[in-house]
């Protein structure tokens, strides 16, 4: 087994516990989903958010979903002005067998951020 790295965001409509909560859920969902992920592969996973959001922990959904086991942190984003607002973005740490391809994930509002991935192919 090999040790992986998934990237993926998404985006709130506002700052309010449900909307964070809902979107790490969905797009950590998402991640597993798409990469065929047991919850047991995943070593560590970091969540940030962009300034604007601190009404709740996005590491609060992945316990929800059951990834007790799993080491969290929640960070902040750099304030880069211009940036893009309200986004939750998460780094995935897997195990994996070798030549898996990682399938990253983008949705809401950030899929605007890797036109590469969620863009027309």
């Amino acid at each position: 087994m090999t040790v992986y790295g998934l990237r993926g965001a998404t985006t709130v409509e506002t700052n309010e516990r449900g909307a964070i909560l809902e979107a790490t859920s969905e797009l950590l969902e998402e991640l597993i989903a798409r990469n065929s992920l047991d919850p047991a592969d995943i070593v560590s996973c970091i969540l940030s958010m962009t300034d604007d959001l601190n009404a709740e922990f996005p590491a609060v959904a992945a316990r929800e979903m059951g990834l007790d086991q799993v080491p969290l942190l929640c960070v902040r984003e750099i304030a880069v002005p211009g940036s893009m607002e309200r986004v939750i973005r998460a780094l995935v740490h897997y195990r994996a067998e070798e030549g898996h391809s990682a399938q990253h994930v983008y949705l809401r509002e950030a899929q605007a951020l890797r036109v590469d991935i969620t863009g027309p192919q």
